[in-house]
């Protein structure tokens, strides 16, 4: 039995379209990584995200890159603030955990 079509006069909401296309695509790693890097500053502060970028996401484990060792060293200790600042902020599209490394950021 085939699905039920949808009547071309009936309206979905964008919002709620945009998610379920990305996924039939399979890309929505990378649209959530998109949202998680467009509030990354809103979760970190100005400060932060001036020295670490956000760069993948490998299921629940988000990549950033840190622009120094004595960076990456601060915010290795600030990881459990980071990640539940990011759960606030980003809810279901929060990652469980943060892997920092040192590399060229922006």
């Amino acid at each position: 039995m085939r699905p039920r079509r949808k009547n071309r006069s009936q309206l979905e909401e964008v919002g709620l379209l945009v998610p379920r296309v990305l996924s039939d695509l399979g890309l929505e790693s990378s649209a959530r990584v998109l949202r998680l890097t467009e509030r990354w500053e809103e979760a970190v502060g100005p400060e932060i995200a001036q020295h670490c970028q956000p760069t993948a996401l490998r299921g629940e484990v988000l990549e950033a890159t840190v622009d120094s060792s004595v960076w990456c060293q601060q915010l290795q200790l600030r990881c459990p603030e980071i990640l539940a600042t990011l759960r606030e902020i980003a809810g279901e599209d929060a990652p469980r955990e943060l892997w920092l490394r040192v590399g060229p950021t922006r």
